[in-house]
């Protein structure tokens, strides 16, 4: 099993670097798919607190964002889970408030090995 989690923001080019810079990370992702931090976690990795690790790059940073013309409604992350068998995920309620209480929507893609 593989887990891709990415926070992704919908932007143009020419504010990458803009991003780069507020949020103190570069992008990962193509050019030509927006502007993007994507992290993997194998079966063998330790298990990595995404929302957590993204909601933090954002905290206190929706404001300078915005100055870059960059809502919360250009922000989202991503669960992107690659299974075999049967496919179950949960969520803990600080995460699902932390993403409520900021307005992040949260996406999941899965897909059978």
């Amino acid at each position: 099993m593989t887990y891709y989690y990415s926070l992704r923001i919908d932007a143009q080019q020419k504010q990458y670097d803009e991003i780069d810079i507020v949020l103190g990370v570069k992008s990962n992702f193509s050019p030509t798919a927006g502007w993007g931090l994507e992290i993997t976690e194998k079966e063998e990795d330790e298990h990595i607190f995404f929302i957590k690790y993204f909601s933090s790059l954002l905290e206190g940073k929706y404001e300078a964002l915005e100055r870059i013309g960059i809502t919360r409604d250009d922000i989202s992350i991503w669960m992107l889970y690659e299974y075999e068998g049967q496919c179950n995920m949960e969520f803990s309620p600080d995460d699902m408030y932390i993403l409520g209480k900021e307005g992040i929507v949260l996406a999941i893609s899965c897909w059978e090995n």
